[in-house]
């Protein structure tokens, strides 16, 4: 592609293309991601299945068999290709959507955040210093993945950085809030992890019986809100 040297599309088997837009991973670089995500979308070409955006890339998914496939052209990568080219061109004038800030209240440290404490401690901090520190931070959704509906999250103060666990947990909650190097998401499933984990928010961030059924999508900002134990026992009972 043209508009960029670090910019180029990779198979994926025989259905699917990534079209990589760069190799460094910033705010600039995704609103192409999700710029191009949105154009793809809003005009989809025969077979366009899906788009999967990620930190630097765009996974395009398609039926090869109902490619609307010129004669002359003789591999479907090709053409699927030439495809991503011209909505590559157009990207540019591709409106920048609205800014979506989801509020996501969270119980930390005691049951809910096992590895409060932890963190603190890693970094010479109080636990509230930890608690202001984390909620203080507006983190953009870069991707959602691992488990259905998890979100890799920007913005993470390196304050408050923490290292995995050296074992992983075996099961843990829904819901919880966790720390990993200089990133923090939340589990939407019970799952086993290995992050430090410092709290827990009520929201049920899969819900398998909505469409969409993840809570939150690549490209949207959140903002974690520290409630107390009542809280969370009430808004978990509205769910």
């Amino acid at each position: 592609m043209n508009r960029n040297e670090a910019c180029r599309v990779v198979p994926l088997g025989e259905s699917a293309v990534v079209v990589h837009l760069g190799d460094t991973v910033s705010e600039d670089l995704h609103r192409e991601v999700q710029a191009l995500t949105r154009r793809i979308e809003a005009n989809p070409f025969p077979g366009f299945v899906e788009c999967v955006p990620a930190f630097t890339s765009v996974t395009v998914f398609y039926d090869p068999f109902e490619l609307d496939l010129p004669l002359h052209e003789t591999g479907r990568m090709d053409y699927v290709q030439s495809l991503l080219e011209t909505y590559m061109a157009d990207i540019q004038g591709t409106p920048e959507a609205e800014p979506v800030v989801i509020d996501i209240p969270v119980c930390y440290g005691g049951g809910f955040g096992p590895d409060l404490e932890e963190v603190a401690s890693i970094n010479n901090l109080t636990t509230q210093d930890v608690v202001r520190i984390h909620t203080a931070q507006t983190y953009l959704v870069y991707a959602v993945g691992f488990a259905p509906g998890f979100p890799y999250l920007g913005g993470l103060d390196e304050r408050i950085a923490a290292p995995r666990k050296p074992s992983p947990r075996l099961a843990i909650p829904a819901g919880s809030v966790g720390i990993a190097g200089t990133q923090t998401g939340i589990y939407p499933v019970e799952t086993p992890g290995g992050w430090q984990i410092i709290g827990r928010t009520p929201l049920p961030l899969f819900r398998p019986d909505q469409d969409p059924p993840a809570l939150l999508r690549g490209g949207e900002y959140i903002r974690f809100r520290q409630i107390d134990a009542a809280e969370y026992e009430r808004i978990k009972g509205a769910q």
